[in-house]
């Protein structure tokens, strides 16, 4: 085992040296002519980048002093969405790179063949007055003619071209520069997209088991908010502002509410309090809860008015609602328990269960759930992350049926990592549940 993850760690270190290199060489070597400080310049960039990166994560995870976590985070995590798409951009431009190289040798061959053509093939344009001379007497005619031929070699002579070696360089610059502006401008989009808050997706889930007077319920589903170094106070304010703008009959926080302890974190989790619903607010664990301390957070949550559903189950007027531990409490004897949370409930009646990860539903199914709430994927979170994301998840995201159960997957309302997101926006989605009965 130690010999495997050994291998492993060698052959990402590996891969991650030669793509750093391959980028160094194509924004940097490969755009200018020698050695000098724009080298140098790149390669502190791309290792301090990295040397930021590597900080920030091992801040967080060892529970550094909080100040130092928030001063690593935004220049490391920022920088790991930037080296990812610097990586893509460049890779990209090996396509462009040949197509503009051929352009410009095509046009230099067109200039020397114009420049190659006879002098006496070209026309020549006659100047006002010219042929007027001519005619009156040749003397001036012929010394015209007879003049040095030197003058008209330098009027029609071969235009300079770009010699191969500076077409080269001019290829790898424009090339260079594009793939760096993409990639900037990706990261700084996809960073705004996160920092403004999450938008409202609406989604209609019909239920079978659902009287009609529970027709058209909205259930406001919050996953993924990540309150850490990044996303703080002010974030949080924002989510909840969205939420309470949907005026949900009930709020369900499936996990991953932070990245840190109550100690760090318990300020910026505090608007929590105001959120608002007419049958409450709930919440569930998720995989990062058990990195930070599930037990003071479980209890935070509640002193902020959230009921925790610890493999519990509360009855709604026209439903059940239950929740589970997420998986990841396994390891600490607090995992998920759906005998507890399901086993003794009317299997006559709705049932919407709260588990962060997708991949519960098939014990959901074993169950009888109507409806799981699930979050955790991002959608992936950074382009192309859904491809990775979706071989581990059985949905990454949206309304997906798994035999009578319905699973819903949110995309999050905020980002791990990099506070950024590409192809996956953030949301906060309000369920409403459709009985078939109206």
């Amino acid at each position: 085992m130690v010999i495997v993850f050994v291998l492993i760690a060698l052959l990402v270190v590996a891969v991650l040296v030669t793509g750093n290199w391959y980028v160094w060489r194509r924004l940097f070597r490969d755009t200018t002519e020698g050695p000098g400080a724009v080298r140098r310049a790149g390669a502190v960039v791309i290792a301090g980048g990295w040397a930021l990166t590597v900080g920030a994560l091992v801040a967080e995870r060892a529970g550094a002093p909080f100040w130092l976590q928030q001063v690593l985070a935004w220049p490391g995590f920022l920088w790991l969405a930037l080296a990812l798409y610097l990586l893509l951009a460049v890779l990209a431009g090996e396509l462009v790179r040949p197509v503009l190289r051929r352009i410009l040798e095509r046009r230099a061959r067109a200039r020397e063949s114009e420049a190659a053509a006879p002098i006496s093939a070209r026309p020549e344009p006659i100047a006002a007055g010219q042929g007027a001379g001519r005619g009156a007497g040749g003397g001036t005619d012929g010394e015209a003619d007879g003049g040095d031929p030197a003058a008209d070699g330098a009027v029609s002579g071969p235009q300079e071209t770009l010699a191969a070696p500076s077409r080269r360089l001019f290829v790898s610059r424009v090339v260079g520069g594009a793939a760096a502006a993409a990639a900037v401008g990706t990261v700084g989009y996809g960073t705004y997209g996160v920092l403004r808050g999450p938008r409202v997706k609406r989604v209609t889930v019909p239920l079978a088991k659902l009287p009609r007077a529970a027709h058209g319920y909205r259930i406001a589903v919050v996953s993924d908010i990540h309150l850490g170094p990044v996303l703080g106070r002010g974030f949080a304010q924002k989510v909840v502002d969205t939420v309470n703008s949907t005026q949900p009959d009930l709020i369900a926080v499936v996990g991953d509410l932070v990245d840190g302890s109550v100690k760090d974190l318990g300020p910026a989790a505090a608007p929590l309090a105001q959120l608002r619903a007419r049958h409450g607010s709930f919440f569930v664990t998720g995989n990062h809860e058990y990195f930070s301390g599930a037990e003071q957070w479980v209890e935070e949550v509640r002193r902020l008015g959230l009921n925790p559903l610890e493999n519990a189950r509360t009855e709604l007027p026209h439903f059940d609602l239950a929740g589970v531990n997420d998986v990841a409490g396994e390891d600490e004897g607090q995992g998920p328990d759906y005998a507890k949370a399901l086993g003794d409930r009317d299997r006559g009646r709705a049932c919407v269960l709260l588990a962060h990860q997708p991949v519960q539903i098939h014990d959901a199914v074993d169950h009888g759930v109507d409806l799981q709430l699930s979050g955790h994927t991002h959608g992936g979170q950074l382009f192309p992350g859904n491809l990775v994301a979706g071989l581990a998840n059985p949905t990454l995201a949206g309304l997906d049926r798994y035999g009578d159960t319905q699973l819903y997957v949110s995309r999050g309302a905020g980002a791990w990592g990099p506070p950024t997101r590409v192809g996956a926006p953030s949301d906060v989605t309000v369920i409403e549940l459709a009985s078939r009965q109206a």
